[in-house]
């Protein structure tokens, strides 16, 4: 999802979109116990096993699994030692396992959303979908686009999807 803020314009008018973050770095910490439950692992192979989850529609930068890692092992919840490869390679600790176990709730609630992640991109790329929704796009821009869309036209238009969006959320 794509959010406009207003007050972050950009001189010339045009507004700056800012990516509303999936997981906070507690989901992200939550997921590396869950997937350390099932053995040691580097974080390569935490980042591949974040996207597996969610199908593709989702991949943990470094930048979010790394530094959470080491603060992980900071806590007290993961050790660190030296894998095959010869990658760090990362294992749950007690403290960890115990951490885990005191958050079936939290853990559950961001594995449906992995999971609801894959359903969505799975469900987006149906050929159907996606040319309905390059006609939409394409209708959309071609009208906003014009020098001459009158007030009124660009009320319709936002009724339109204003309607679309609540037939779409009661289907």
């Amino acid at each position: 999802m794509v959010r406009i803020h207003p007050e972050q314009n950009h001189p010339e008018g045009r507004a700056r979109h800012r990516r509303e973050r999936l997981f906070d770095a507690n989901d992200i910490r939550l997921l590396i116990l869950h997937l350390l439950a099932g053995g040691p692992a580097h974080g390569y192979e935490l980042i591949k096993s974040i996207e597996s989850l969610a199908k593709g529609e989702y991949v943990p930068s470094p930048g979010i699994i790394y530094p959470n890692l080491t603060l992980m092992e900071e806590m007290g919840l993961i050790t660190v030692g030296e894998g095959q490869s010869g990658k760090k390679s990362f294992t749950l600790t007690a403290e960890g396992k115990a951490s885990l176990e005191q958050q079936p709730s939290e853990l559950e609630a961001v594995t449906t959303k992995l999971a609801t992640l894959g359903v969505l991109g799975g469900n987006r790329r149906l050929p159907e979908v996606q040319r309905a929704i390059h006609n939409f796009k394409t209708a959309l821009h071609a009208k906003l686009g014009s020098t001459e869309l009158s007030k009124e036209t660009l009320y319709k238009i936002i009724d339109t999807l204003d309607q679309a969006a609540k037939d779409i959320e009661r289907s």
